[in-house]
């Protein structure tokens, strides 16, 4: 009996002496896994655009951009915007940085273009020389138009295929030298389409309006649609203005009529476009969305 025990002692022995190394243990001594390859950052960019054009471009969703000392984020479907200003030349440098980090900056050449000089005659003079109580209130009503164009929306209402607001006749081009009464001007700041007073202004695209105002000295009624991404519409010399600022207006839809308010020596619908404080030529984008 004595002899059994001492048997069955030696096999559990021999049994403990065989068990491996418990779990955790050779859980804590595995070396570590070799971390994934990360891919280059995929960016899509034209290699050139025009001055005074809006570039679309794609990256990674919710991807950070910096552009022009300017920082934005692409949208929640990787697509994002910019705007080349008229005067900008040389190369536009794009840095782009990825949620998981990634880096890359894509360069797009600007390619020049020749703006003529336009001469419009038979305006008011004091929308010319204002004396300085009608200075003051231009330069109120103008911070006050410039303070909506600084919108960020998280809204793509962009993407879509723009359309004109009115058809007609194209009786001033964009980025033109406007000399007014023999005055030298600024550069006009849109297209003008000339129609006749009470014609209806449809929504170009999609937006939330951000301005309305039926009485502005130069401008006269006026609206600001923006369209997200920093990308908005403005209409000036309107005659009547049908929506209100908060307000979702949809592609196609009257926003107001024609009219020669403001600063105009006939009725005309003059269609602005802004990425954020930048200047875009309105009949440029058209032209290059036909040319798809």
């Amino acid at each position: 009996m004595k002899l059994a025990a001492i048997t069955l002692l030696a096999l559990v022995c021999t049994a403990c002496a065989s068990t491996p190394q418990t779990t955790a243990t050779t859980a804590l001594m595995a070396p570590p896994p070799a971390p994934a390859p990360i891919g280059e950052l995929v960016v899509t960019v034209p290699a050139s655009a025009p001055q005074a054009s809006l570039v679309f471009g794609r990256a990674p969703a919710d991807s950070l951009i910096v552009y022009d000392g300017r920082t934005f984020r692409a949208a929640h479907d990787g697509a994002f915007v910019i705007g080349i200003a008229r005067e900008q030349t040389g190369l536009a440098t794009l840095q782009i940085t990825a949620p998981d980090g990634r880096t890359k900056a894509v360069g797009i050449a600007i390619t020049p273009r020749r703006f003529p000089v336009e001469r419009v005659n038979g305006v008011p003079e004091k929308t010319v020389k204002p004396p300085p109580e009608i200075a003051a209130r231009i330069e109120r009503e103008q911070a006050a138009v410039n303070a909506v164009r600084t919108r960020d929306d998280d809204r793509t209402d962009f993407e879509q295929r723009f359309i004109w607001p009115v058809k007609g006749r194209i009786s001033g081009v964009f980025g033109s030298q406007r000399v007014y009464n023999g005055t030298p001007g600024a550069a006009h700041s849109g297209v003008d389409i000339a129609a006749a007073k009470g014609t209806p202004i449809v929504a170009p695209a999609g937006g939330i309006v951000t301005f309305a105002n039926p009485d502005l000295y130069l401008t006269g009624g006026t609206v600001l649609i923006d369209h997200g991404h920093g990308v908005s519409s403005n209409f000036l010399h309107m005659s009547r203005i049908d929506v209100k600022v908060g307000e979702r207006v949809e592609q196609g839809q009257v926003i107001g009529l024609v009219g020669a308010t403001g600063r105009a020596t006939g009725p005309h619908m003059h269609w602005g476009m802004n990425w954020f404080d930048v200047r875009i030529d309105p009949q440029a984008l058209l032209e290059a969305e036909a040319a798809k």
